[in-house]
Order: structure tokens, then C-alpha cells, then sequence
């Protein structure tokens, strides 16, 4: 059965298609000055509610398929990296096995050419007590180099196939992964038909936006992994609240790139990621939000989406949302039909940016 809002919440819907009635009337464009707070719509959001189009329940399916695929490609290019390393060793090791299989199968070839060198002969054929010592100290240098020789061999096979072992532990985990990959990319393009009416998966493409400036990369664990991190320093956009730290690199890199029209990042209410300080609007105009974009501000926005997409890896990006189309890291441009018809939640005035 429908559920009924709240009727404080009807009654804020209903004054703000007022104003933007009144504003369309007069040709006007709800613009917010620079520096200035952006329109209430995009600024804070009942909780449960989501301003900027799309359901709370789509926002979770594309955040925990967007963070699952990446995730399983960090496990992958990890994997493949060992596999390499693995791969070096046992080259090392096989030429290590060659040479002394080599000085093994040399020893075999004298013991057999000229009869092994026992205790008894060793020790008979001394003619003197001087040489019984000098043959008792040979006979214990050759037994020791031959044990110390088979030894090694044996040790070097062993490592040989270690190695091999752990190689296919590695393809074995990189299938894994890549199955996880392909089960994740299905998970968020499901949840995108689903938000589309139904709409082919396939549609959306690039918005054709130019960058070629390479962003500083976020700090990592040591396994390539991303920490995690809280909501933890302070919001320097409008906006106040706070934010992560690695969301204020991303923030602060695009701004060392040339993008610096106006911000905002948290947001105290609705889903997705700008109360967790995972995520900012950037306007695509001058001034603030208004419009749908057009001309030179379509174009900065084009060239924003196509920073962060070029900068995905480095910056940990979830996902980039950019006039009615979304990218993933799992699927690239798709279309993002959830807006509501206005230029805020169908992200023709602003490009939405979440990360990890």
C-alpha cells in the first residue's frame, strides 16, 4: 500500500515547487551567489529522503556493488602481483635446481667411473700412518661435500615446487575475483534497470569531457587496500559539517586541476554518501546551482566528470552521477534515470562525486 509523507514534509515540497513555479514564470533561474549556500534541496534532506533523485534503496545497491568491485580489484591486482613475484622466483630457482642437479649428477659420474670412495678402500690403501690420516680426512671432506651437495638439490626441488603451489594459489584466487567482479558489476547495472524503468542497461554514454591532468593518489594500506576512514575533519565548503580526509583530497586535487567553482559536500540528512562525508556537488556554473547547464558550463562539467573518471584509481572514486548519467568503476557511463524532472536531481546543474 502507498505511504503517506509527513505532512511537514509535503508542505516544504509543495512551498518549493512554489518558488520554483514563480522563478520559471519570471524566466528566472534559482541561482545561489558565490560563496553563498545552495538551494535548500541540495543542502540538507529529510532523513530517508533523497533530494538528489534515485531511492535510498538504489543508493545502498550501487554503493555496495561499486565498493564490492573495487575491493575484489584490489585483491586481483595484488594477487597478480605476487603471481609475478612467485613467477621471478621460481625462474631463479629452477636455474638454481639445474646447477646442482648438475654438480649431483657430476658427482654420481666419478663415483661410478672410478668406484665410490668407501671407508675400507680409503683407509686400506694407506701406506703409512701419516696417510691413513690424510685418506680418513679426504674420505670425510668428499662425504661431506656429497651430503651437503644432495641436500641442496633436495632443498632447491622443494622450493621449486612451493613456488609452483603458491602460482596456482594465485590463479586460482584471481578467479575468484574476477567472478566477484563480473557478480558485482551485474548487482550495480541491476539496480540502475531497475531505477530506469526498465531501460536497456547499455544506455548512457561517455559526456565526452577532456582531462589530462593526474591527480596525487589518496593514501593506501600496504596491501593496496583503502583504509577506512570516518567523517573526521572539518567540511571547508559551505556546507560546514564534515567530511573524510580522503574526500577532501579528492576535493582539493580537483581544485589544484582548475576546478574551482562552487562546492558543497555534507549534508546532515537523506541517503547515500553526504552524510557520511563521502561526497560532494560541484556546480557546474559560476555562481551555484540553478539551471541545466549549457554552453561553456556543460563543457566544465563535462571536463570535472571526465577528471574524476581519468582519476578513479587514485582518488577512490565510487561513483561519478553528471547529467542523467552515472559512471562506475565496475561499468562506465550508464544512464541514471532517477532524477525528479529538476536540474538537482537529474545532475544537469552539478556533477555528484562519491567515494570510498
Amino acid at each position: 500500500m502507498p505511504v503517506v509523507a509527513p505532512v511537514g514534509r509535503i508542505a516544504a515540497r509543495v512551498a518549493a515547487a512554489l518558488v520554483l513555479t514563480l522563478a520559471v514564470g519570471l524566466g528566472i533561474a534559482p541561482v545561489a551567489p558565490a560563496g553563498a549556500a545552495p538551494p535548500v534541496g541540495l543542502l540538507a534532506a529529510a532523513p530517508g529522503d533523497d533530494e538528489e533523485g534515485g531511492t535510498p534503496a538504489l543508493r545502498a545497491q550501487l554503493e555496495a556493488a561499486s565498493k564490492g568491485y573495487l575491493e575484489a580489484k584490489t585483491a586481483l591486482d595484488r594477487s597478480v602481483k605476487r603471481q609475478k613475484q612467485l613467477g621471478g622466483q621460481l625462474k631463479a630457482v629452477e636455474a638454481e635446481l639445474v646447477t646442482r642437479g648438475a654438480k649431483v649428477g657430476e658427482i654420481a659420474g666419478v663415483a661410478y667411473k672410478k668406484g665410490r670412495l668407501t671407508a675400507a678402500s680409503a683407509l686400506l690403501n694407506s701406506n703409512s700412518p701419516e696417510g691413513f690420516l690424510d685418506r680418513a680426512a679426504a674420505l670425510d671432506a668428499v662425504a661431506t661435500n656429497e651430503d651437503r651437495a644432495l641436500r641442496e638439490l633436495l632443498a632447491t626441488r622443494d622450493e621449486a615446487t612451493k613456488t609452483r603451489q603458491g602460482i596456482d594459489g594465485e590463479i586460482r584466487e584471481q578467479r575468484k575475483q574476477v567472478a566477484l567482479m563480473g557478480k558485482r558489476k551485474e548487482q550495480a547495472e541491476r539496480a540502475l534497470t531497475v531505477a530506469n524503468n526498465k531501460a536497456s542497461s547499455s544506455g548512457g554514454s561517455s559526456p565526452g569531457g577532456t582531462s589530462s591532468a593526474n591527480a596525487t593518489p589518496a593514501k593506501r594500506n600496504a596491501d593496496g587496500s583503502w583504509p577506512a576512514e570516518s567523517c573526521s575533519v572539518n567540511d571547508p565548503t559551505p556546507a560546514n559539517g564534515c567530511i573524510t580526509p580522503r574526500t577532501l583530497h579528492a576535493l582539493n586535487q580537483a581544485k589544484a586541476a582548475g576546478f574551482t567553482r562552487y562546492v558543497s559536500c555534507y549534508r546532515p540528512g537523506g541517503s547515500g554518501e553526504h552524510p557520511k562525508g563521502r561526497a560532494c556537488d560541484f556546480a557546474a556554473q559560476k555562481g551555484g546551482f540553478g539551471g541545466v547547464a549549457t554552453g561553456g558550463d556543460r563543457t566544465y562539467g563535462n571536463n570535472l566528470a571526465a577528471y574524476y573518471v581519468r582519476n578513479a584509481d587514485r582518488l577512490a572514486v565510487l561513483y561519478v552521477i553528471w547529467f542523467k548519467q552515472i559512471w562506475l568503476p565496475s561499468s562506465g557511463w550508464k544512464a541514471y534515470s532517477g532524477g525528479n524532472g529538476d536540474p538537482s536531481s537529474d545532475h544537469t546543474n552539478h556533477v555528484h562525486l562519491s567515494v570510498i
